[in-house]
């Protein structure tokens, strides 16, 4: 394997035996749809915002402003704060939420949390679709924005533990497919009622939002909760009897005693935020942070909750811009659909690299392209070179739609040790919404002022993540989540001189006995 990868993997682990049962499908698919109402939040946020009615009614100033080309360029005249807040402020309290959400997921349950994620949905969504004023539409966006919290530190964790290992990748991108399905409905959905008369069209987009919201929260109802959930709150016979009943076979005491002895050194950490900050936790720590801020900073939810307004900026026209939008989710889509088959086959670290390349180069055309092209005053983007940067945007959201995108919360959920879990995703959570939140909020202001060169901005950092995908990323693929410190971490050429310290050495010793009492050959320092 190249720089960066670990040396061949020791034949400790254990593949536990696990059939792909219906009730994991079944389960996964109504987890997933966190990730359906997440991407319609994000799909719809654009569409709306270059709906004239929706602009007169909240934003009259942007409103004289496309009517106008005149008093500002074509770069500039979505450039307002209100309206950066209307996308920004759901991310803004989606981190917020992500704290509380931390305790949730721990102490109520993974099922719990996203049914509370649920209900903060459905109010946000009949607050928006109902709103008379600018309060009253911020407020609703807060209030999705808390659903996004709960429901993004849950679904990963959820999927991640009730999948077979062998299948765990694909199953963890279904959350990613909805959000990729998410942002394509929104723009089927802008499509349509932007024709419609009468200035209602922007509720119908903002009150459709209730279907994935609705899904989300009857999924909830109707699913178990994961065995390690199940365990880690004591619950043992209730979470044998699970992990019985997902895994569709009674040779089940391997990996449930596993999960028992992960979940007793869970127990032993009182203070699990603080111990992520101890050294043997810094591998985890740092590569999750950091797949969080670039994910941000490849420019993809730039695009996304931008798009129409973006195509609409390059002259596209309303109805062209809207649907060049319809275009770009589709190809979002498909990509996610390839990641699904490939991740497990090809592996994390072979995706991200590619991605990188791929976004790279089409960034590069698509400045080129716009510094010749489109200056602040021209009336529009020639036919041909239109199309081109449609093709060039699909070429880059597939890329990301195949790699950063789903990886970007596949490989924390699937690294930190169950007794750091919680708190490491909620960190994962945390870090991608402050992100999130910064992007949307600077966006369409950096466009006015970097114009083309917005794109360049983000293929540089592109070439620093690539980078960094190559010496420090390390292959998880196939490899069960209980044994990541032994198979991963403990091999890499970098990160293993997080794992020699002497605190590990005290665990190892202390449980040795405990060890050696297993005779699943269960290795205690892999929760380290």
């Amino acid at each position: 394997m190249p720089a960066g990868g670990f040396s061949s993997v020791t034949p400790a682990g254990v593949e536990f035996e696990a059939k792909i049962t219906p009730i994991v499908i079944i389960s996964c698919i109504m987890a997933a749809t966190g990730g359906l109402m997440f991407g319609y939040d994000v799909g719809v946020s654009g569409g709306v915002t270059s709906m004239p009615d929706f602009l007169k009614k909240f934003f009259p100033v942007v409103y004289r402003k496309t009517r106008n080309p005149g008093i500002d360029g074509n770069y500039c005249k979505y450039d307002n704060q209100g309206l950066q807040l209307f996308t920004s402020s759901l991310y803004l309290a989606g981190l917020t939420a992500t704290f509380f959400a931390s305790y949730t997921t721990r102490r109520l349950g993974r099922r719990l949390t996203m049914l509370i994620a649920g209900f903060f949905f459905i109010v946000g969504v009949v607050l928006n679709a109902a709103a008379q004023d600018l309060a009253m539409l911020i407020t609703g966006r807060i209030l999705l924005g808390c659903g996004v919290g709960f429901a993004n530190q849950a679904v990963p964790l959820f999927l991640s533990e009730i999948a077979p290992t062998r299948i765990r990748g694909g199953l963890n991108i279904l959350f990613q497919l909805n959000v990729t399905i998410g942002i394509l409905f929104a723009n089927l959905v802008n499509y349509g009622t932007a024709k419609i008369t009468g200035g209602w069209g922007w509720r119908l987009s903002l009150g459709l939002a209730g279907i994935p919201a609705l899904l989300l929260t009857v999924g909830a109802l109707l699913v178990v909760d994961s065995p390690n959930s199940l365990i880690e709150r004591g619950r043992l016979d209730e979470g044998k009897a699970v992990l019985r009943k997902i895994r569709g076979t009674d040779k089940i005491e391997p990996e449930f005693l596993e999960l028992v002895e992960a979940s007793r050194i869970a127990k032993e950490v009182k203070h699990p935020f603080r111990n992520l900050l101890k050294r043997r936790n810094r591998p985890q720590l740092v590569i999750a942070v950091a797949l969080q801020i670039f994910q941000q900073f490849t420019g993809i939810n730039a695009i996304m909750f931008y798009a129409p307004v973006l195509f609409n900026t390059l002259g596209f026209g309303n109805d062209a811009s809207l649907y060049s939008a319809v275009i770009t989710g589709a190809v979002n889509v498909l990509s996610t659909v390839v990641s699904i088959y490939s991740v497990d086959k090809v592996g994390r670290r072979v995706l991200l690299l590619e991605a990188g390349v791929q976004m790279f180069i089409s960034q590069v055309i698509i400045a080129i392209i716009l510094a010749f092209k489109v200056k602040d005053h021209s009336d529009d983007l020639h036919k041909g070179f239109a199309i081109l940067v449609v093709v060039l945007i699909c070429t880059f959201v597939s890329a990301f739609a195949w790699s950063w995108g789903p990886l970007g919360w596949l490989i924390p959920s699937e690294t930190f040790p169950l007794e750091t879990r919680s708190a490491g995703q909620s960190v994962t959570v945390c870090v991608n919404l402050l992100f999130t939140f910064v992007i949307a909020q600077a966006f369409l202001s950096m466009l006015c002022h970097f114009k083309y060169g917005i794109f360049l901005f983000f293929s540089g950092w592109v070439v620093i993540m690539s980078i960094f995908a190559l010496f420090l990323i390390p292959e998880t693929k196939n490899i069960p989540i209980e044994e990541m410190t032994e198979r991963v971490w403990k091999q890499h050429w970098f990160w293993k001189r997080f794992m020699d310290d002497d605190e590990v050495a005290a665990v190892t010793n202390g449980d040795i006995a405990k060890k050696n009492g297993h005779a699943n050959g269960f290795d205690p320092t892999s929760q380290l």
